[in-house]
């Protein structure tokens, strides 16, 4: 479906392609954002039904100690989740990640993304990226290095 939308899109658009461009890096382009779209509708949509699965608890006079310990860990769990103080601590942490994330290069960041937030195999990133599975651990290795040195300095500078 994402391929067809893409060859939609691309004879939809074709005047947009220079005349010195290529035809296959542009078509890319735009195949790649397609399947990110996709990719961040679907975790959205996933990330929703746990949510709601997770509100979703009931209990029952016969329940095991166990189930209620589990009931009870989940609702301090939802009841952390909508506290303000953790709220503001988790905002704050995604936005350090994120300001450090967009300081990698594209192919760095991309496989950051792929891998942690769209939940990707290293097969599937492979087979998106159009690189081998050892290119994606490679990259993901050095992405990895340069986030924990961005984050490091970015703490050491707020401790000064």
């Amino acid at each position: 479906e994402l391929s067809q939308e893409a060859f939609y899109r691309a004879y939809k658009h074709f005047d947009q392609l220079n005349s010195k461009g290529k035809f296959f890096p542009w078509f890319y382009q735009i195949l790649r954002n397609l399947c990110f779209s996709h990719l961040r509708k679907r975790r959205v949509r996933r990330d929703y039904q746990v949510r709601n699965s997770e509100c979703g608890v009931r209990s029952n006079d016969r329940e095991s100690s166990s189930q209620s310990e589990i009931r009870d860990a989940q609702s301090d769990e939802i009841a952390d989740h909508f506290d303000p103080e953790m709220v503001a601590e988790r905002n704050e942490s995604k936005d350090r990640i994120w300001r450090a994330i967009s300081q990698l290069d594209e192919k760095h960041r991309e496989v950051i993304v792929l891998r942690h937030f769209q939940d990707m195999s290293y097969d599937e990133m492979a087979k998106m990226l159009f690189c081998n599975r050892g290119t994606v651990t490679s990259r993901l290795f050095y992405a990895r290095q340069r986030l924990k040195e961005i984050l490091d300095h970015e703490k050491g500078g707020q401790e000064q």
